[in-house]
């Protein structure tokens, strides 16, 4: 029967051999843990999963170093790592980056969508109009929502403005677009 090793044991094991059970066993004992307060945070599961790797990661690389002393217990400081690396995700680049790449793949196509079809044929007429007479707050938010076809989320990092915004410029765009169009 084997023996059990304490989490400092572990990361001491994890930090001096590159011993791999021991950082499978410390996976084991925490990732399921850290994914389930991260989803508390972030209800994305892709970032959630992203972030719960990198935080391994960083302890598997040895970028993340524990301390017995001042670190406090081990899910506390793996709870630090996991949400600074979250809070990364969702304001700096991981989340930007992942935004780029889908905008990217969108204007790359050989085939225009339905909705570069549908405004392509209403070009001149009443829409595009309508369109134009809105502010250009109000016209990135249904660029980025309606023919980018981005979540809330997604286009309140592109635009840089609360989720909440995005809500209140959408509806306002609409209401405007149905005034004018009537």
């Amino acid at each position: 029967m084997s023996e059990t090793r304490s989490d400092g044991e572990l990361l001491r094991a994890v930090a001096a051999d590159a011993d791999r059970r021991a950082f499978e066993e410390l996976y084991r004992r925490y990732a399921p843990w850290l994914r389930a307060r991260l989803r508390g945070r972030c209800a994305d599961t892709s970032v959630v999963d992203d972030v719960v790797q990198e935080t391994f990661l960083a302890v598997w690389r040895g970028k993340a170093r524990y301390r017995e002393e001042g670190s406090g217990d081990v899910a506390g400081w793996l709870w630090r790592i996991g949400s600074r690396r979250l809070v990364d995700a969702l304001r700096g680049d991981g989340a930007r980056g992942r935004l780029r790449q889908a905008l990217a793949r969108l204007r790359h196509r050989d085939e225009a969508s339905a909705e570069e079809r549908v405004l392509a044929g209403v070009e001149h007429g009443d829409l595009a109009g309508a369109l134009v007479r809105l502010s250009p707050e109000l016209r990135a938010v249904l660029q980025a929502t309606v023919i980018d076809g981005l979540t809330t989320r997604e286009a309140a990092v592109l635009l840089g403005i609360p989720p909440g915004t995005v809500k209140t410029r959408a509806m306002r765009a609409r209401r405007q677009l149905r005034e004018a169009l009537a």
